[in-house]
């Protein structure tokens, strides 16, 4: 056996530690550039952030220009926004689509290189700024993961990796994630599991760490997300969800996605469906499609979700997939594209473009054509 596993090298989890953001990172940067979305400004909760920032003395400026599923265009003016006004650092707060952007912005803040010239895998040339990320929802882990998702001019999902994305710190504050709503907890939660299991399934990559990482990931997960959306308040689980999200994203980082990944692209990159709900509309058919090939391993999770299933692989993968489900739909989350605007007529250019995702679909466990995706939108539609 042999395998690499990589993270970010420091981690703070601790409740109200956004309010020292000025003191964790003052030794490494003097101006950052604070990169979010307006959503976050004015629910208040960057202000306990920046009076840190204040308090320390150091010359931020607040760019929260951030889209969903960050469109190329917005990520260039980030950078450009950010070399205006001479940033030494860059602090990512807020969900995926604000930290992705910050990683990119902190790789090309000194370079020479386009945006375009750094898609794909292993394409930064050179170091990067200082970055900081603070999550503000239990999603994406992104604040541990070397990868960045850009909407490109043409609409497509592309991705930028490489060991340069690692953040120096990623800040976990359990109290930024208090407000959520429900439908936002449900759907980025949601995504966090899939992150899990995904992980665990991987065709290629799946090795021991990854395996303890999302095994754990799924346990916190899928025992809090109800509680989660039922009672946004209570402090354990919403600790435990933002636990489970980051370790999940350090198990995805060295055990990538697959296939319920690239099938939610389309649905971000051509109808703007939040990155997470996405992946909670293909979630099941996926699984379902999957079950053949990953049986054994989707019978080992379903005890790590509680089905207490007997007999054979088969009996058990049934269990978990019927007994997540049940999760899944206790959370409220969306379950038909048909709500969301998706048509019929769509799910052709849907499932094109999902087969331009191999950099995921690859990793699925079972082979994925384009009649298989087809059909599994039109299960979900």
């Amino acid at each position: 056996m042999s395998f690499v596993f990589r993270t970010v090298p420091h981690v703070i989890f601790e409740t109200g530690a956004s309010a020292r953001l000025g003191a964790i990172v003052k030794s490494r940067m003097t101006r950052p550039v604070i990169v979010t979305d307006k959503g976050i400004v004015s629910a208040g909760l960057l202000d306990a952030a920046l009076d840190s920032l204040k308090a320390e003395g150091l010359d931020f400026h607040l760019f929260d220009g951030i889209e969903a599923d960050p469109p190329a265009r917005v990520v260039r003016n980030s950078v450009e926004v950010a070399r205006g006004r001479m940033a030494d650092g860059v602090i990512g707060f807020g969900g995926g689509s604000s930290m992705d952007t910050a990683k990119i912005i902190a790789v090309l803040l000194n370079s020479s290189q386009s945006l375009e010239d750094i898609y794909g895998t292993g394409n930064i040339k050179g170091a990067r700024a200082p970055l900081a990320l603070i999550p503000t929802t239990s999603g994406t882990g992104s604040e541990v993961t070397d990868i960045a998702v850009v909407t490109s001019d043409d609409d497509q999902k592309i991705g930028v990796l490489g060991d340069q994305m690692f953040a120096d710190i990623a800040i976990l504050d359990p109290e930024l994630t208090y407000g959520l709503p429900r439908h936002v907890t449900a759907a980025t939660g949601v995504d966090a599991m899939v992150h899990a299991i995904e992980a665990y399934t991987n065709r290629y990559k799946k090795n021991p760490v990854s395996d303890a990482l999302a095994r754990e990931a799924l346990k916190l997960l899928s025992s809090n997300i109800v509680e989660a959306c039922e009672n946004p308040s209570n402090g354990d689980a919403r600790a435990n969800m933002l636990l489970g999200a980051m370790l999940a994203g350090q198990a995805f980082t060295n055990s990538p996605v697959g296939a319920v990944h690239g099938m939610a692209y389309p649905l971000g990159a051509l109808f703007h469906i939040p990155h997470g709900l996405s992946n909670s509309l293909m979630l099941e058919p996926v699984l379902r499609f999957n079950a053949p090939a990953a049986s054994h391993h989707y019978a080992e999770l379903g005890d790590v979700i509680g089905a207490n299933a007997t007999g054979g692989y088969a009996e058990r993968c049934e269990a978990f997939i019927d007994g997540l489900m049940e999760i899944v739909a206790a959370t409220g989350v969306e379950r038909r594209l048909s709500k969301l605007g998706v048509s019929h007529n769509d799910l052709p250019r849907m499932a094109e473009d999902a087969m331009k995702a191999e950099r995921v679909m690859r990793n699925n466990p079972r082979d994925v054509s384009y009649d298989d995706a087809l059909k599994m939108y039109g299960e979900v539609l």
